[in-house]
């Protein structure tokens, strides 16, 4: 740091240099305000004022100030060149150390691309061992602020767990499931033996970032020294800090670890922070250079040089036109929204869920744009309730907003302040008809979540009672949820959610009420009561028999083992939370919940409950039965 800090020196010294060797101003001020010059020792008498013949304030005037420039003298001959190279050394591992501090005779002779490259070559900078941070248990909670137990993986197999992490795609099926997950891997974890604390970030952040919890994966990130970073998670912060739009925060990680990548967008994410430290006009030359090549889609590089021109703060106008444009990358979507651009629908046609994620966390696009983004974030879980509702107030407070949108936010505060229950109701139920069920028709339930918790339960309301049960549940509003429960006929689908939901042991449940629940059950293959009794026997709230039964009529194999069941199974014994909530996050991959099975849903909720993770097992089981 001490030869870093030495170089700047000498540098700014040989700028102060070449000012001085500068022509002497000439002086702006009238000529009354010039010094005068220090007064000589005449060599004779001056003459008598009488001689002259002028009158004697003449004859004292001083004369006048006149200022003489200073001309540099030309070099006899050029400087040599000196390349930057003569005072770095790189080592194996592609660290640069600076060697001696050039002169001012070597700075001379070094061309400005020289001088840039010695300015920000990935220099190894001296850090004080008190000022580096542990690379051990990095992550947000800890298990007093509700992550799990940073000793969890002290006694699991490696390769179970770098498996568990680097097989999962990030597309759960279930809501509760993508909360549980994101909170393992956000807890301060040790990395399990024989696997190295760098590559267990690496494998945490990778899935966060597939899972579209970029800010999540962003924290996590900035837990570990730069220093420390290893070639593939400086490219996981560069594909971090592309999806939250924000690529002047990849500027110290560029300039520690220099490009990982020999492609267009690494060189213009380096131009793009060279405009910010002010060389604006250079990077916005670059960008434009690699446009005329071609070595750049011409979007990208317009859109590279509006960034870099904001970042910057250069005048030039860049003009983006979406002719031709039909495909979307993370790095087109980024520079858009950065810059304040939406793309066109015909750029977005076929983009897939990770846009609207990154849509719904970006403060800095339209609320239309996020409220409807935010249907398919909130129903993954990676916005909650309350976020939901934020957004919808902005919505409502905004005028700007019409059409439907401004409509919807109306509705919901009128599910919040209406007087009469019903009218309440029935304004919930305008946000859950008209989306065509699915996701949006549960992410709309999480929508009105606290607002059907403020509902009373009373026999009136009997018949809408499972739909306000389940959009209480999906926030966990269990015991508001738990209030309905004398409201609720013994079989029905208000009494299902509600036996999987329940806090505490409940007594087993009677058999005769599941098959009123079968009886009625409408769903596809009868899903719901399949789903039903899986949860029910994860819980240990029905009797194991009755299950046995249910399992052999019904064709759930719930007692048959897989090498899925056989794993999480051991880890639910060993006491391993971390590794059965990795291994439930595994299982629960899919589109939708039809890739969901009984068995695997039993051996699930069993393991959690078994762990200690009761509160996630039973909001997962009665997610199940509400979106089989």
């Amino acid at each position: 740091m001490r030869s870093w800090h030495l170089l700047i020196g000498v540098s700014l010294a040989l700028t102060s240099a070449w000012a001085v060797a500068q022509d002497a101003p000439e002086s702006l001020l009238p000529k009354m305000f010039d010094e005068p010059p220090a007064r000589a020792t005449p060599s004779a008498a001056p003459a008598s004022p009488a001689s002259t013949g002028r009158p004697a304030a003449n004859a004292s005037s001083a004369p006048r100030a006149v200022s003489t420039p200073v001309i540099q003298a030309l070099p006899t001959e050029p400087a040599p060149f000196i390349p930057a190279e003569a005072f770095v050394t790189t080592d194996a591992d592609g660290k640069s150390t600076l060697t001696r501090m050039p002169t001012l005779e070597e700075l001379q002779g070094m061309s400005p691309e020289a001088f840039e490259q010695l300015l920000t070559d990935k220099l190894n900078l001296d850090m004080p061992a008190g000022a580096r941070r542990s690379m051990e248990q990095v992550g947000l909670v800890d298990e007093s602020e509700g992550g799990l137990a940073a000793t969890s993986l002290s006694a699991q197999n490696p390769y179970l767990v770098q498996t568990a992490l680097a097989a999962n795609r990030g597309a759960l099926i279930s809501r509760w499931g993508h909360i549980l997950l994101r909170r393992a891997l956000a807890s301060r974890l040790d990395a399990p033996p024989g696997m190295s604390p760098q590559q267990f970030i690496a494998l945490r952040v990778g899935l966060l970032i597939r899972m579209g919890e970029t800010d999540a994966a962003r924290a996590v990130l900035q837990g570990l020294d730069i220093s420390n970073f290893t070639p593939g998670i400086t490219r996981q912060a560069f594909d971090i800090y592309q999806r939250t739009a924000d690529f002047t925060g990849m500027c110290p990680v560029l300039s520690i670890q220099g490009l990982q990548a020999d492609n267009a967008e690494w060189s213009a994410a380096q131009s793009i922070c060279d405009a910010f430290r002010g060389s604006g006009a250079a990077a916005l030359s670059r960008l434009e250079r690699a446009r005329v090549s071609g070595k750049m889609p011409r979007i990208d590089a317009l859109l590279a040089q509006k960034y870099a021109g904001a970042a910057g703060r250069s005048r030039k106008a860049v003009t983006i036109e979406w002719d031709g444009v039909d495909t979307m990358t993370p790095w087109r979507y980024g520079l858009a929204i950065g810059v304040g651009l939406a793309p066109p629908d015909s750029a977005m046609a076929g983009a897939g869920p990770m846009y609207d994620y990154v849509t719904a966390l970006a403060p800095m696009v339209g609320l239309e744009r996020r409220a409807a983004a935010a249907d398919r974030a909130a129903a993954s879980g990676i916005i909650s309730n309350a976020a939901m509702v934020d957004l919808y107030a902005q919505v409502y407070a905004d005028p700007d907003v019409s059409g439907d949108w401004q409509k919807r936010a109306e509705a919901l505060r009128d599910a919040y302040t209406l007087d009469a229950p019903a009218a309440r109701l029935s304004a919930m139920q305008s946000l859950w008809t008209g989306t065509g069920g699915g996701e949006a028709s549960y992410a709309r339930q999480v929508l009105t979540a606290a607002a059907a918790a403020r509902v009373a339960p009373s026999k009136d309301l009997e018949a809408d009672a499972p739909a306000l049960i389940a959009s209480m549940l999906s926030a966990g509003y269990d015991t508001n949820a738990l209030a309905w429960s004398s409201i609720v006929p013994s079989g029905s689908a208000g009494w299902g959610l509600l036996t999987l939901a329940a806090p505490g042991r409940i007594r087993a449940v009677d058999t005769s009420a599941v098959d009123t629940y079968y009886g009625a059950d409408e769903s596809r293959n009868k899903r719901r009561s399949a789903f039903l009794v899986a949860g029910l026997a994860g819980l240990e709230r029905i009797d194991q028999g009755a299950a046995s039964r249910y399992s052999n009529d019904w064709g759930m194999q719930l007692d048959s083992a897989t090498h899925f069941t056989k794993a999480i199974d051991a880890a639910a014994t060993a006491g391993d939370a971390a590794s059965v909530a990795l291994l439930a996050g595994l299982g629960m991959q899919g589109s939708s919940w039809q890739r969901m099975t009984p068995r695997y849903l039993y051996h699930i909720v069993s393991a959690l409950r078994t762990v200690g993770l009761e509160a996630e097992a039973r909001m997962i089981a009665a997610e199940a039965v509400t979106r089989a």
